[in-house]
């Protein structure tokens, strides 16, 4: 028999373990809706997305098992969109990531110098962020548009004769994406990012650094860079993963035309899945893109070693 000493001594630490399942139990119920709704949006899709890569299905027809023939024809060249609207996409956030940081950082130091007016610069830098897509691409539209557009007119008005066709003109319609782009990315989420990222530099380090003689330039690359490398790190992962997944700019500005020059690899696995209705083919191009993500996420985690610099691992 269990004495009353034993009793009393065992009765906190059942009573804290009941505590600890009831917050449990409460902390699972609040999460249960999240929970709930992610198991059924994004989780069951996803799994009945990757049974779907395996097989041949347009919806009239119940699915037919294909084994990986919808991998193969992706890749050994069956679709003759695949690689050209996977080299695009990659050209574009080869292009499109270096200089959207470089414009958001240089955005954000410049709006970190207390100037006079600094809230309204801040304002004004960020209204374009808040533009929905849809509407900046018909807004971009009409300012590229080669007969009554506003650049045009602009042009014409300067003495251009013959002003270029932008979305027209398969040589330009790629670069014309890119600064309509950049218009909406630089003054956005990317750059309060790095100003939040900048405020927390500590002022001693400048300081420091100022009384050792180091001029503007010199506290930048010593002090400011190295500080701000995990910011960097954190908005080049999401600026690469955001590059590989443009589409809205393309499918309303230019519909992934002229001949296919904008054709992106998103706009691709639409035009795959909801115009052609080959949803099992489209779900092994899906399932490519998440390894390809992944695989550069994962890549980038590793590089990242090497030059982000978290002031905890120094300080240690």
């Amino acid at each position: 028999m269990v004495s009353d000493d034993a009793l009393r001594r065992t009765a906190p630490l059942l009573s804290a373990r009941r505590g600890l399942r009831a917050k449990d139990f409460t902390g699972w119920l609040w999460a249960s809706p999240w929970i709930l709704g992610f198991v059924l949006w994004t989780l069951g899709p996803m799994v009945w997305s990757l049974y779907l890569a395996f097989t041949q299905y347009n919806i009239i027809r119940a699915p037919q098992f294909v084994g990986f023939d919808n991998f193969f024809r992706a890749i050994q060249g069956g679709d003759r969109l695949f690689w050209p609207s996977l080299t695009r996409t990659f050209t574009w956030a080869i292009v499109m990531v270096p200089l959207s940081l470089t414009g958001s950082l240089l955005a954000a130091l410049l709006l970190n110098q207390g100037l006079r007016g600094t809230a309204f610069l801040r304002t004004l830098f960020f209204i374009p962020s808040l533009t929905p897509a849809v509407a900046l691409a018909v807004l971009w539209r009409w300012i590229y548009q080669p007969d009554f557009g506003g650049l045009n007119y602009v042009l014409r008005q300067l003495g251009v004769v013959s002003p270029p066709a932008w979305l027209a003109d398969q040589n330009l319609a790629m670069p014309s994406l890119m600064v309509m782009t950049l218009w909406g990315a630089i003054g956005g989420g990317t750059m309060l990012i790095f100003l939040a990222g900048l405020q927390g530099v500590p002022q001693e380090l400048y300081e420091a650094a100022e009384i050792d003689g180091a001029g503007r330039l010199a506290r930048f690359r010593n002090v400011t860079l190295p500080m701000l490398t995990p910011t960097i790190f954190f908005n080049l992962v999401i600026g690469v993963i955001g590059a590989l997944r443009t589409f809205t700019t393309a499918f309303v500005a230019t519909g992934g035309g002229p001949n296919y020059s904008t054709w992106f690899y998103i706009l691709h696995l639409y035009q795959t899945a909801f115009q052609n209705l080959e949803l099992g083919y489209a779900s092994a191009l899906a399932w490519i893109f998440f390894v390809l993500v992944v695989g550069l996420t994962t890549v980038n985690l590793r590089m990242s070693r090497r030059w982000v610099y978290y002031e905890s691992e120094g300080a240690s």
